[in-house]
């Protein structure tokens, strides 16, 4: 058996002909995080999905090599030979689904760092992290304010301590921007979209691709009616 039979008989296996729909979906997700300027909702059905998929395979492949660590001799090296390749290749997919998974957690996690407190006043917002998510950010956010209080903010009035002030007119909530141009791509007919602020009204069809705010095709997004791309 050449490596063309090998690649193609790992191609078959469990962790990617089923998966394939998966792994597409997944760099989409991947995709969309790192272009939204704001968070989008968590996928919750598909991360669960793919984590058990990956937990599953590692584990084939650490029986893998557990079963060839006594070794094969004679006869049998060809075999034992084609089994370490056919591991090498698993791995080498499993790193592709890792990495996918760490790059969409990531930006998420970019995002949250950034505008702690824009996600925590906005239910909307909160709503579209994670149960782990929102316990980093709650976790974390009570760490940043205590080491801020004990080194400077203490020393302020109690008037002046607050870090998500928006007394006077200013605020100290630093938002995403919501107007900034994404490129996005209809998946179905979307219908009119109407840019908010302005007289600019278009038809986005199947197929049609635009450079255009955020805010105006947020919903067609998250809907599945568009793609960022």
């Amino acid at each position: 058996m050449d490596i063309d039979d090998i690649l193609a008989e790992v191609s078959s296996a469990a962790l990617i002909a089923p998966g394939t729909r998966d792994l597409h979906a997944l760099t989409r997700a991947w995709v969309a995080e790192r272009v939204a300027p704001e968070l989008l909702p968590y996928p919750t059905p598909l991360l669960d999905r793919v984590l058990a998929r990956i937990s599953e395979q590692v584990r084939s492949v650490e029986d893998g090599m557990a079963g060839g660590a006594d070794g094969l001799g004679g006869a049998a090296t060809g075999g034992a030979d084609k089994e370490k390749f056919r591991l090498i290749v698993v791995q080498t997919e499993l790193e592709r689904w890792k990495f996918l998974v760490r790059g969409l957690l990531r930006a998420r996690l970019k995002k949250i760092d950034a505008h702690p407190y824009h996600i925590l006043n906005t239910p909307d917002v909160l709503a579209k992290l994670s149960t782990s998510e929102t316990q980093y950010l709650r976790a974390h956010q009570a760490l940043l304010a205590a080491h801020y209080k004990s080194s400077f903010l203490g020393q302020f009035p109690p008037a002046l301590q607050r870090l998500d002030d928006t007394a006077g007119g200013v605020s100290m909530i630093d938002a995403p921007d919501v107007d900034s141009a994404v490129f996005v791509r209809a998946v179905r007919d979307v219908g009119f979209i109407t840019v908010e602020g302005t007289d600019t009204e278009f038809e986005m069809k199947r197929g049609d691709v635009w450079v255009v705010r955020w805010r105006s095709v947020r919903q067609a997004v998250e809907s599945g009616d568009a793609e960022l791309i």
